[in-house]
């Protein structure tokens, strides 16, 4: 096998690698896409060396916490363009959708039975880790988990780093040396491999998924046990559409990004992170297309500094964007891969613990439950118009997100009430919900990557305050205010429970 980054990958267990098995199984939990992945660049390369056929399996779980045909649909679409990229390749492809809670139980372990070698997805947060720690002692065969995250891995530092600021200056000393690890463009261009000759072993219980749920059914999406409440949202999922997506941000609003992204009129955001979430996009490919556009080279690398704009030597709607997805995206994916507790409250920095702790009792101006939020009932009318494009699209304008969540913040009577709404809000309506960027979001609100802002006041105590009446004022909301109006309808029945 061709030398792989060492820090990219780990054994989950003790079991050996078989060499007269019958194949190599990828079990596609993260990277969910058949192109820059180094999950399956681990596989293709075990593949080749064992001259065994390839098995990737991508299941889609019925009981997970906010299973909603939101979510259902965009994985779906992923399996379906999945289904076609590896349909012109040596590799079979098995997608698997459970009908019900539990009806999975056992495929893995019997996909295992006959496999060489399982290659999986690091993926932090949400259930993924605890799954493949469960998973890891009763296979037969070794599990590697192959870090794909983001430019740096995971393992390349112990710390867990407090601020941006930190991070960046970490990434500008040690970035550099890990830039020229790129997964494969289009590894299945070209591929060699043997096919493979007998059924895999599902038996009765494990049937393949639906065709007419890959192929965008309602009737067969609406017969899964998830909440149907919360529809489909705007974009449609899958490495596909997501290469699409990026090409048309590159292209149409990159060149404005810096200078227009912050506006809710103009809207100048990339609306990559759904397809970031659920790997239907990898860091690399976006990356990758950047520089290339450029025609960057790393002798234009800057000096370590920890600032946010110079270092790449890229021009400045570029270096600001790529602030975003490498430096805050990856500080969420530091947090959630460090600490088990960074979706609770007690992993707060400690003075925003004691500030918000002391302004426990002060008298709230107003005060919405969870069904009143999630309903855009309050009596701010630019919230209400970020709510009802969580609702309806899936997704926030990045800076009204900031400040829908100070407001939850001050119209909750405690800030653990804030927390738990903003994470149910988020998690069930917003297509990135879940991710360890998500959560980074929600707890800057409470002050994580912040600092003190002073004077001290009411609520907030010395938490960043942000207001609706100072965001109208410096930013364009007005065309925003308009389409996500009081007109605008929500979808029935989003009530949270």
């Amino acid at each position: 096998m061709r030398p792989f980054p060492p820090l990219r990958v780990r054994a989950a267990n003790d079991a050996p690698i078989r060499g007269d098995a019958e194949y190599v199984l990828y079990w596609m939990i993260g990277a969910r896409r058949p192109t820059s992945s180094f999950a399956l660049d681990r596989a293709l390369a075990h593949a080749r060396a064992l001259g065994r056929p390839l098995v990737v399996f991508e299941a889609l779980r019925a009981g997970y916490r906010w299973a909603s045909d939101r979510h259902h649909r965009f994985i779906l679409d992923g399996m379906a363009s999945n289904q076609r990229a590896f349909a012109g390749a040596p590799v079979t492809y098995l997608p698997y959708v459970e009908p019900e809670p539990g009806a999975g139980s056992g495929l893995l372990a019997a996909l295992a039975s006959r496999a060489a070698v399982v290659v999986t997805d690091e993926a932090p947060g949400f259930f993924l880790p605890a799954m493949i720690e469960a998973a890891a002692p009763r296979l037969p065969v070794r599990l590697e988990v192959i870090d794909g995250c983001g430019l740096l891995p995971l393992r390349a530092t112990d710390a867990v780093f407090p601020s941006a600021h930190a991070l960046r200056r970490f990434l500008h000393r040690t970035l550099p040396a890990h830039l020229g690890e790129w997964p494969a463009a289009d590894p299945l261009a070209g591929l060699e491999l043997p096919r493979l000759r007998s059924p895999l072993p599902l038996g009765e219980r494990w049937a393949p998924a639906d065709p007419a749920l890959l192929a965008g059914d309602p009737a067969a999406l609406a017969r899964l046990p998830i909440d149907h409440a919360v529809g489909p949202g705007a974009l449609p999922g899958g490495a596909t559409a997501g290469a699409e997506h990026l090409q048309r941000f590159v292209h149409e609003r990159l060149p404005r990004y810096a200078s227009a992204r912050s506006h809710p009129d103009d809207d100048a955001q990339s609306g990559l992170s759904p397809y970031l979430h659920y790997g239907h996009v990898g860091a690399h490919q976006v990356v990758r297309l950047l520089l290339g556009r450029e025609r960057w080279s790393a002798d234009r690398l800057g000096k370590p500094s920890g600032s946010k704009a110079g270092w790449w030597g890229l021009s400045a709607d570029t270096e600001a964007f790529l602030d975003e997805l490498v430096t805050w995206r990856e500080l969420g994916f530091n947090m959630a891969s460090k600490r088990d507790d960074f979706d609770r409250y007690a992993s707060l920095p400690g003075w925003a613990q004691a500030t918000l702790a002391a302004h426990a009792d002060d008298r709230r101006e107003h005060l919405y439950g969870l069904d009143a939020l999630a309903e855009a009932r309050t009596h701010d009318p630019l919230w209400n118009a970020a709510q009802r494009q969580l609702v309806r699209e899936g997704r926030i304008h990045n800076y009204l997100r900031m400040l829908w969540g100070k407001k939850i913040l001050e119209w909750s009577a405690t800030p653990a009430d804030a927390l738990a709404a903003m994470i149910e809000l988020n998690n069930r309506f917003a297509l990135d919900g879940r991710d360890p960027n998500s959560y980074s979001g929600i707890f800057w609100v409470l002050g994580r990557y912040d600092r003190p802002w002073g004077p001290d006041k009411p609520v907030i105590g010395l938490l960043r305050p942000m207001s609706s009446k100072n965001t109208a004022r410096k930013l364009r909301v007005k065309g925003y205010v308009a389409r996500y109006g009081p007109q605008a309808e929500l979808l029935p029945g989003v009530a949270a429970r």
